[in-house]
């Protein structure tokens, strides 16, 4: 198919004789870009295009633990091989020491607590955000580190 300059009703012949679609590409150009094309085909195209990129996305999950001020070594135990897990698997993990009420006199355990954490996931993680306090909460987040191919 040869490409040219031609009227509407000459483009509109040539599309009706080739039992295809005459579709605008761009409209705003001078003259208007207009294209031979089977248009249930090209809306299955870009459908296909759009599919290809969505899959190729990577989803970031964010996992949350949550610790008090004063947790014991069993339950610090327990929440590390969870945070463990969930960085190996490729989420990001958000750790937190919850204050409540008069146990906001305890930051400095809390701070104690979440470096104490990323030290003992430096293996598998890196501090993304360093703990910070917000409200009733000091926050930390963790990220994968990235494997090594």
């Amino acid at each position: 198919m040869d490409t040219g300059v031609y009227s509407l009703q000459e483009a509109l012949k040539i599309a009706d004789e080739l039992d295809l679609d005459l579709v605008e590409i761009s409209p705003n150009a001078d003259p208007p870009v207009c294209k031979i094309v089977d248009y249930q085909k090209f809306l299955y195209q870009q459908k296909k295009k759009q599919k290809e990129i969505k899959a190729k996305t990577t989803k970031i999950i964010v996992k949350e633990i949550r610790f008090g001020p004063n947790t014991d070594e069993h339950d610090y135990n327990f929440k590390l091989r969870h945070a463990e897990k969930f960085l190996q698997d490729g989420a990001k993990v958000k750790a937190f020491v919850f204050f409540k009420g008069r146990t906001i006199l305890f930051k400095e355990k809390g701070e104690i607590l979440l470096l104490r954490l990323a030290q003992d996931l430096e293996e598998v993680a890196k501090v993304e955000q360093l703990p910070k306090l917000e409200g009733k909460r000091m926050i930390m987040i963790l990220s994968p580190k990235p494997k090594k191919k």
